[in-house]
């Protein structure tokens, strides 16, 4: 069976069976190990980041703090 007729019988599916599907192609992926390769370009971004984490543990933001941020940012401002 092909792609495109998989996707158009998955998608007469009911909601919570396609988020099972899902669910699993996504637990497949994070099992297998032979994903694609970093570039040299992440993989120094990705050890900066791990090194900034490692120097300063409690340095970052909560999403709590990111979600107060955003909403703040969005409310409208009273003119006049």
């Amino acid at each position: 069976m092909d792609l495109k007729s998989v996707l158009s019988e998955v998608q007469a599916w009911p909601p919570e069976d396609r988020l099972r599907l899902i669910e699993e192609v996504w637990d497949s992926l994070a099992d297998d190990e032979s994903g694609p390769e970093l570039t040299p370009e992440l993989r120094d971004l990705l050890d900066r980041r791990l090194a900034a984490l490692e120097a300063e543990p409690d340095g970052g933001v909560t999403w709590d703090e990111i979600r107060q941020r955003y909403r703040t940012a969005r409310k409208p401002r009273s003119v006049g």
